[in-house]
């Protein structure tokens, strides 16, 4: 990595706003043991409102992560499934939540001393 790494047009800023998205992570790491229907989603995660899961599953499915599968049923049927290239998040959001397992309670400790 180069000093210029974390200029706005490398691709290293490109991975951490992939992963700045609140949600973006979540339902990831919620995909990863195959296809969900959007009220399978909902029902996982909790907190999240219907607009919200929609927005972030298209940013998902923008960015090449997940794929959308529609089925020509009645009533119709659509699951989201991770892309190879969405599964290739999983160890880095593995990663990152072990670290916030592990030092979770530091960061809040710090926020509760600043007064947030």
């Amino acid at each position: 990595m180069t000093t210029d790494a974390f200029l706005a047009d490398c691709r290293a800023r490109l991975a951490f706003d992939l992963l700045s998205h609140t949600w973006n992570a979540v339902l990831i790491w919620c995909l990863r043991d195959g296809p969900r229907r959007p009220g399978e989603l909902r029902e996982r995660i909790g907190g999240i409102s219907p607009k919200v899961l929609t927005e972030t599953l298209r940013r998902l499915e923008f960015n090449g992560l997940v794929t959308r599968i529609a089925y020509a049923e009645a009533p119709p049927r659509v699951e989201y499934e991770l892309t190879a290239l969405g599964r290739t998040l999983l160890a880095p959001i593995e990663a990152f939540g072990a670290w916030a397992f592990e030092y979770g309670d530091e960061v809040m400790a710090a926020q509760e001393r600043m007064g947030g």
